[in-house]
């Protein structure tokens, strides 16, 4: 997987993952209680691809560790409870927490709040930081619990919002989400499988560019969803078709947010949003990042220029 995505040019990825399903250990006859074993496993193979020469600029992975919203109390507690006990295990690799599963199937955030009060409470007692990263708005509704997600996350303090497919109909609620710095993740493709647009053209990442929101383009399950590989081009390349006033500049754009909101390292809300203020001007990894993600843009511009720009005469002219 990670080859698959530098390959495609992605060197960092936020995975989530459902911890819903039984791991077993090479040679072992039974499943792992829990899933430490998995998350070592997984560790080491990231490091062990990021110092391969297959791997050379990788910037590597974290995960969100995620639940099925339509659990019961007892079963999205416990969920929490094995989190917090993994985050203590492998910090490095743990960088958040979000409920998934289909939106309007399961609780909304509002009916959760009690265990996810919970849960922050328990990080504080045990000195961890471990931040939402919230499904919400993955909805056609107006006005529904799973619209109403939405106004729940952005109270909840959620970082980035998945999806928020519903979001450009609330103008105050598009202030907020840019007030706090929070970013969308808008996952274009998938949207338009599971039939919430009838194409790209419908989609309503425009509408939250044009009232200037925040907003990358992602992808959501795509070996799942059929697209074949765990890549993200088939997305850039859909939207730059789909979208006239987007353009090379406006990919860009959304490819730089990615890097910006991108959970290198544990840090406070506060030293979040400074480090989002403070972009590539600031002191820390994401800062080294977005000057990193920088210079191989205008590489890439560049060839751009240089393989489809003006003929010799106009580049000689430039000169």
């Amino acid at each position: 997987m990670c080859k698959q995505l530098l390959d495609d040019g992605v060197q960092y990825v936020d995975m989530r993952a459902a911890f819903v399903f039984q791991y077993r250990r090479e040679g072992s006859e039974s499943f792992d209680e829990d899933y430490e074993g998995m998350l070592g496993v997984l560790d080491e193979e990231i490091e062990k691809f990021k110092i391969s020469e297959e791997g050379k600029g990788f910037w590597g992975l974290r995960m969100i560790w995620t639940t099925i919203r339509s659990f019961n109390k007892r079963q999205i507690v416990e969920s929490m409870k094995q989190c917090i006990d993994m985050k203590f295990l492998y910090p490095d690799l743990i960088c958040g927490f979000d409920l998934v599963g289909q939106e309007d199937l399961g609780r909304p955030l509002a009916d959760l709040t009690p265990e996810l009060l919970w849960f922050k409470k328990r990080c504080a007692e045990e000195g961890v930081d471990i931040p939402f990263f919230f499904h919400a708005g993955e909805t056609l509704g107006d006005g529904d619990e799973t619209d109403e997600n939405l106004f729940d996350a952005v109270l909840l303090g959620s970082r980035r919002i998945g999806h928020g497919f519903s979001l450009y109909k609330h103008p105050l609620l598009c202030d907020m989400v840019k007030e706090k710095k929070i970013l969308v993740e808008s996952c274009a493709v998938s949207n338009e499988i599971l039939r919430l647009t009838g194409s790209i053209m419908s989609h309503p990442l425009p509408a939250l560019l044009a009232r200037g929101v925040p907003v990358a383009l992602c992808n959501d399950d795509p070996a799942i969803l059929g697209q074949g590989s765990n890549s993200i081009t088939h997305d850039f390349w859909q939207a730059l078709q789909g979208w006239e006033n987007l353009g090379l500049e406006g990919l860009g754009s959304l490819a730089e947010n990615s890097v910006r909101w991108a959970a290198f390292e544990d840090c406070s809300q506060k030293e979040w949003l400074q480090d989002l203020k403070d972009g590539a001007f600031g002191k820390g990894v994401r800062a080294q990042r977005l000057k990193e993600w920088a210079r191989k843009w205008e590489q890439f511009c560049q060839w751009i220029v240089l393989e489809y720009g003006a003929d010799d005469e106009g580049l000689e002219a430039l000169d």
